[in-house]
């Protein structure tokens, strides 16, 4: 599998500090239990604690990714579970702060696009046993994301309202990705 341009930025720098015994997988794992402390997190009100662990949980979607490429390490499980921890860490953290800060229509329709690209990417696999491997949009998707939610975080510490604007107009560009990658699975 070819390395995209992240992955050329990452392995000479971060994945080659990561031991060759840790693999892709056990940092998806990894995504997968760093939500509940995230929430916990959030619903102590500890946000700058939250933000540095959603932040470090969000980069470890682009490491894996880059591990597993550059490793030769792309594993089925890889493919089927790393959208989904992505998916359930952006989900929960838009679910707390989304709808707390900015709207809960915004929140909705965040949850939406998510379950409908997993549904899309179930249906594929089990139906079709087509496994959707990750295209530009949804990587485009999913770092708006981030950065929109890492801009949420950072009001919660520094309250300038110049934030929230800048991170409605990056979700509503995350949405327009979603769409576009709903788009581009279907016609795979």
């Amino acid at each position: 599998m070819p390395l995209t341009f992240t992955d050329k930025l990452l392995v000479p720098t971060f994945v080659k500090l990561i031991p060759r015994v840790v693999s892709p997988n056990q940092v998806t794992l990894f995504r997968f239990a760093s939500i509940p402390f995230v929430i916990g997190l959030l619903l102590y009100g500890l946000y700058p604690y939250a933000l540095a662990l959603f932040a470090i949980s969000a980069f470890s979607d682009a490491l894996d990714g880059a591990m597993a490429r550059s490793r030769g390490q792309v594993t089925e499980w890889g493919k089927l579970y790393d959208p989904l921890a992505d998916k359930l860490l952006v989900g929960s953290v838009a679910i707390m702060l989304v709808s707390k800060y900015l709207s809960p229509y915004l929140t909705f329709a965040i949850i939406l696009s998510e379950i409908l690209l997993i549904a899309n990417a179930y249906y594929r696999k089990k139906m079709r046993h087509i496994v959707i491997e990750a295209h530009v949009s949804g990587k485009i998707k999913m770092i708006l994301q981030s950065v929109s939610l890492i801009l949420l975080f950072i009001y919660t510490i520094v309250p300038l309202s110049s934030l929230l604007v800048v991170s409605t107009i990056m979700f509503s560009l995350a949405l327009v990705f979603a769409i576009i990658s709903l788009f581009i699975y279907r016609s795979i």
